[in-house]
């Protein structure tokens, strides 16, 4: 029976290159990549569609259990599904931003996407982004990593992110909305965001996508050798 591929963690705060990473790093590797953060935007998405207020735990739990959450791949990019709708653009507003925060602070919601994430990637072969995956989702992923930067720096991305998609934007307000969902995310009462003690934390605060990943692609071959496994399974450049 063949060794399992690799269970890869990366966690952060908002705007840290959490996504662009854990897409690049799953094309080089061939591993299917789960973009959790955009799964509770989704369920943001449809809480805001509906009228679901944030603090309303029972229609959120029923929201979840009519919800169908897939990633499709194209040659134009990793796609977002929420019942069959392409929801890729939609999800990623400043106000489904905002809302996602107090959406995902709710038990029931947690509870509902940790049960489709571990189903998604307890088989191996999977690279998963978001802000709990390596100290709740998957404790015992082979590879952790934890990026970080400053809050004006992932302000500075978030708003040039935005503007490229032709939205009329603040700089000093997107900073403070990266802030605003720091402070969210830090002190909810459920599954914080925090770094597990066994991630390898990189800064990526004045360096390249390109140094990040092979600060990243540096490890993930250390722990392919420690698992058994033969160095780097199907393509190697991005």
């Amino acid at each position: 029976m063949s060794q399992r591929e690799l269970i890869i963690a990366i966690d952060g705060p908002s705007g840290a290159g959490k996504s662009t990473l854990s897409r690049l790093l799953a094309r080089i590797l061939g591993y299917v990549n789960i973009d959790t953060g955009a799964m509770y935007r989704a369920v943001a998405l449809q809480a805001h569609r509906l009228n679901v207020s944030p603090e309303d735990a029972a229609g959120l739990g029923r929201l979840c259990e009519g919800l169908r959450i897939e990633f499709e791949r194209s040659e134009a990019g990793d796609r977002v599904l929420l019942n069959g709708e392409d929801v890729s653009e939609a999800i990623r507003t400043p106000e489904v931003s905002l809302l996602t925060s107090r959406v995902a602070a709710c038990p029931c919601v947690r509870t509902a996407l940790v049960r489709l994430q571990r189903s998604l990637g307890e088989q191996g072969g999977v690279v998963l982004e978001g802000r709990d995956i390596g100290t709740v989702v998957f404790p015992r992923a082979e590879a952790k990593f934890f990026l970080l930067a400053s809050a004006r720096e992932r302000g500075h991305r978030r708003y040039l992110e935005l503007k490229e998609k032709g939205l009329v934007v603040d700089l000093e307000q997107t900073i403070a909305e990266v802030e605003e969902r720091d402070a969210a995310d830090g002190a909810r009462e459920h599954s914080p965001l925090l770094q597990a003690e066994d991630a390898v934390a990189i800064d990526s605060t004045g360096l390249s996508i390109e140094q990040v990943l092979e600060e990243m692609l540096q490890v993930v071959r250390a722990r392919r050798r420690h698992s058994g496994l033969p160095d780097m399974p199907r393509g190697s450049t991005v």
